[in-house]
């Protein structure tokens, strides 16, 4: 039996391995943290739980071919879905708007809010119903996976939002809730046609949160790897890979350990496996392009956990709201995203709920958080001073939350950095810009006959479906390459 060895024990080395064990191979993945799941996880504080990854997931939908990948790897599968009335709702002064799982419930909230904006509504509207097929749904009740004609017909009308950014698109409005609507989900430099499609995909119920949240997911998939007869060495770092003729005959561990194999998986961030486990020299062409793009770039963000001394906290959902100018100037950063978890049952302890904030991180703003870490108390300081600000800015929005809000934790790219190693602190792949074409990479290596690389970042802007595509992606290669 061949054996396939994977380094990396994320959502794309638990798929790799699951693929490869369902397809007849040993599958072997050593995982540095002591469990598996990479950003898919979350973690207990001052008696609540908190979820680092899942927002929403693309692949709830079961007409879906993702949805078919997250079932085969015990992501989904017998796991309730909740699937929320509204994505986020962004409010400014006193006046709001939501992305409505009805989008022509959210047409009519559009042109409420501003009639003269009638036009330009009623072309995002068409291209977010567009942007479904790009998903493969199709149909009203989001019942049916699109057909080619469907998608070549929804083409143009995406085209000119393939063009601008989330800012850019905003502008486009008159009303400032409108405005912010359409600026406050991703960094305003984040292509437009990448927003249409998040919220297409939320719009085509394929954008729910499985019960239990991120660490739950991880935990599934992890079960269902082990059950079909992986082999999982956790708290295990692979320090070395031994090529002989430009061919992978084993890896080494920090224990010193020697393992031999007949093929490797990178399921690990470019910046340590190009650079720490293999010369840069092979990092695949298009990769690297993306890298040294002067119009792509990386993200990370800032983030704070509140348990609030109430039942439920005064809004539902995501609330999105800008950061007064003297925040703006000193976090760099326009928008704050409040997300409360009582869907959720036990995320926070009885009587209690939890509020989880983050706004969004620059790569300078990364570099200066991952630098100053180098000095504890500095840091300690500086996060404990943002986390009074933003609940100062929370209470201001919400007074029934005055008094009632104690912060539990917070985390900044550095933290992402120390946990994934990415090297800006990244936790998703590059933004998408604009005029982009998100191409799947191919995940070969030139120079390496059986090395492959499974990552997010094979594919802009990433996140985990990427991740599962790239996983399955590898080990489909494998078997490409011995007529499988």
């Amino acid at each position: 039996m061949s054996k396939i060895i994977i380094i990396g024990g994320g959502v794309a080395g638990l798929t790799a391995g699951i693929v490869a064990l369902k397809n007849g191979y040993e599958a072997v993945i050593f995982e540095k943290h002591r469990i598996a799941g990479g950003n898919l996880t979350g973690w207990d504080r001052g008696g609540c739980h908190i979820d680092n990854c899942v927002h929403w997931l693309t692949g709830t939908n079961p007409v879906t071919r993702q949805h078919r990948l997250w079932v085969d790897t015990g992501a989904l599968g017998g796991v309730e879905v909740y699937q929320a009335d509204a994505l986020y709702t962004f409010e400014h002064n006193g006046a709001s708007l939501s992305l409505s799982r009805d989008v022509s419930r959210l047409h009519a909230d559009m042109l409420a809010l501003s009639p003269r904006d009638d036009r330009e509504i009623a072309s995002f509207i068409k291209a977010l119903n567009a942007a479904k097929t790009i998903i493969e749904v199709s149909s009203k009740s989001n019942d049916r996976r699109a057909s080619t004609p469907e998608l070549l017909a929804a083409l143009p009308l995406l085209l000119r939002y393939h063009r601008m950014t989330t800012r850019q698109l905003g502008q486009r409005f008159s009303h400032p809730v409108i405005q912010g609507f359409m600026e406050c989900l991703f960094p305003a430099d984040f292509g437009a046609l990448g927003l249409l499609v998040a919220m297409a995909t939320f719009c085509a119920d394929n954008g729910g949160i499985p019960q239990g949240g991120s660490l739950a997911m991880a935990k599934r998939m992890t079960e269902r790897f082990l059950s079909l007869g992986g082999a999982l060495h956790c708290s295990t770092s692979v320090t070395e890979i031994r090529i002989v003729g430009g061919h992978a005959v084993s890896v080494a561990t920090d224990s010193g350990d020697i393992y031999d194999t007949d093929d490797v998986i990178l399921a690990v961030d470019p910046a340590y496996a190009f650079g720490r486990l293999l010369d840069k020299s092979y990092m695949p062409l298009p990769l690297k392009k993306l890298y040294e793009h002067p119009a792509v770039s990386r993200f990370s963000s800032f983030h704070c956990a509140f348990v609030c001394e109430l039942p439920e906290p005064p809004f539902q959902g995501d609330r999105m709201i800008g950061f007064p100018k003297i925040l703006r100037e000193k976090l760099r950063s326009q928008y704050l995203i409040l997300r409360e978890y009582s869907h959720e049952e036990g995320f926070a302890p009885e009587g209690k709920s939890l509020i989880q904030t983050m706004h969004y991180c620059t790569e300078d703003e990364c570099r200066f958080f991952i630098r100053l870490k180098e000095r504890p108390a500095e840091y300690r300081a500086l996060k404990e001073e943002i986390a009074s600000q933003i609940a100062a800015l929370i209470e201001a929005r919400c007074p029934d939350l005055r008094g009632k809000l104690r912060c539990i934790d917070t985390w900044t790219p550095a933290t992402y950095k120390r946990y994934t190693g990415a090297d800006v602190g990244s936790y998703m792949g590059f933004a998408f810009p604009p005029k982009l074409n998100p191409v799947f990479m191919n995940g070969r290596l030139k120079g390496l006959s059986n090395v492959y690389l499974a990552t997010q970042w094979q594919q802009a802007p990433g996140g985990l479906p990427v991740a599962a595509k790239a996983g399955e992606a590898a080990v489909l290669e494998i078997m490409k390459r011995g007529k499988r």
